[in-house]
């Protein structure tokens, strides 16, 4: 669905599982620091809201968005966590650096994830300007940031319930 027909940060918060016993790691970007800084404080504040403990949420920041790859692997290296969300912002330019950008961080954080058998949320915006990028870090289209926190709850809660949930096959 496109951004400009929902505000990324409704949701029911009835329907999110408790993050009390959750573990997460969040890497930001520092390249348009105005913009990550304003998703870090919504998926902080979501994780917060939703239980998360401040001891059990742990934060890095890496010079720009081509490293949050890098960076969630290492702190998935040094930390025992749940999932790992990564917060950055890419505007388009005159060149399509961008395009670089976007796809090498979709293609390393779905590689990490499915290597480490753990959530890494791509919460990367990917937009043609600062306007648009200012609209989805706390604007009028809510805060990426936000919507991040909750994926990240959800996939961990869906995990767990998987592996309550394992099947027999057979007699």
């Amino acid at each position: 669905m496109a951004s400009a027909l929902s505000n990324l940060s409704e949701y029911n918060e009835e329907n999110i599982p408790s993050a009390e016993k959750m573990s997460f790691g969040i890497v930001v970007a520092e390249w348009n620091r105005h913009i990550t800084h304003a998703l870090l404080d919504g998926c902080f504040r979501t994780l917060l809201r939703h239980g998360a403990t401040e001891e059990n949420i742990h934060i890095v920041q890496v010079p720009g968005s081509f490293e949050l790859t890098a960076g969630a692997a290492a702190l998935g290296a040094e930390l025992r966590l749940d999932a790992v969300i990564c917060l950055g912002c890419v505007i388009k330019g005159e060149t399509s650096h961008d395009e670089y950008i976007n796809h090498a961080v979709a293609a390393g954080l779905t590689q990490l994830g499915i290597q480490s058998g753990k959530p890494h949320i791509f919460g990367l915006l990917t937009v043609l300007n600062e306007h648009q990028a200012i609209d989805r870090a706390g604007g009028r289209y809510g805060n990426k940031g936000v919507e991040a926190a909750v994926t990240a709850i959800r996939m961990i809660a869906m995990k767990n319930a998987l592996r309550h949930d394992v099947r027999k096959i057979g007699f």
